[in-house]
């Protein structure tokens, strides 16, 4: 009796061990770095001085500009990846290139969010309001509802091929939505962003650029995570 609670007991700490090596396999050298860089730019945007050259009143508010710029940047790039994957689909027939493209096109919309959503907060801050129907508040908002289709289009089809195809002629005519919506849109009509944003000392940019690399390191880590997901789930439904 003894013996079998003592083998019990190794074979559980066995599965403890291997389960920490399995986390501990997980976490990359580059992880550690993008995570301490990231904490490193957040203590930095607090304690270094507002980065805009705007009124007092919004100065600190301002220092949100090292977030919500990365999180717009990085939602144009993960929606051109996704058409890139989609054009790739439409010559391979890789279901596994119409999954990069969906994970791209998911990673992207979450992005799009965040980008909305702290431009809402430096709108409550700068003219008393989450939501003021600026142009760049309605231009990005469109672009989320535009890329909320694509998913409802995905959803609605039960063919692989279909979905494939449709989602990929899709992802590529709505591309030219997405420069329009982010960069010409805004400027076609007066606005209560300020036109011109001048940073304020040298000591920003690093800041700014470093976050940049951050959220863009940290989008291919989603990107790749959420790829492995998705592919997996894809391969076992394919098999039934």
């Amino acid at each position: 009796m003894m013996s079998r609670i003592r083998e019990g007991e190794g074979l559980e700490e066995h599965r403890q061990a291997a389960r920490k090596s399995a986390i501990t396999g997980m976490i990359k050298w580059w992880q550690l770095v993008l995570f301490l860089t990231m904490c490193t730019v957040i203590v930095l945007s607090f304690h270094e001085p507002p980065p805009l050259d705007v009124p007092e009143p919004f100065r600190a508010a301002s220092r949100i500009f090292y977030y919500h710029v990365p999180v717009a940047w990085v939602t144009v790039v993960a929606y051109f990846t996704g058409m890139f994957y989609g054009i790739r689909y439409l010559k391979t027939r890789d279901w596994r290139d119409d999954q990069r493209a969906h994970t791209a096109a998911q990673i992207g919309t979450v992005f799009c969010v965040l980008a909305m959503i702290t431009g809402a907060i430096f709108a409550k801050v700068a003219w008393g309001s989450y939501w003021n129907w600026d142009p760049r508040q309605v231009s990005i908002f469109m672009l989320l509802l535009l890329y909320s289709s694509y998913f409802a289009l995905r959803g609605s089809l039960n063919s692989d091929h279909s979905r494939g195809t449709l989602s990929a002629v899709y992802s590529i005519l709505s591309i030219f939505a997405v420069p329009f919506f982010m960069f010409v849109m805004p400027r076609m009509s007066q606005s209560l962003h300020p036109a011109q944003i001048t940073l304020n000392p040298d000591s920003t940019r690093p800041i700014f650029f470093t976050s940049v690399a951050c959220f863009m390191l940290l989008y291919y880590w989603m990107v790749s995570v959420s790829f492995k997901i998705n592919l997996r789930l894809c391969a076992r439904e394919r098999k039934f």
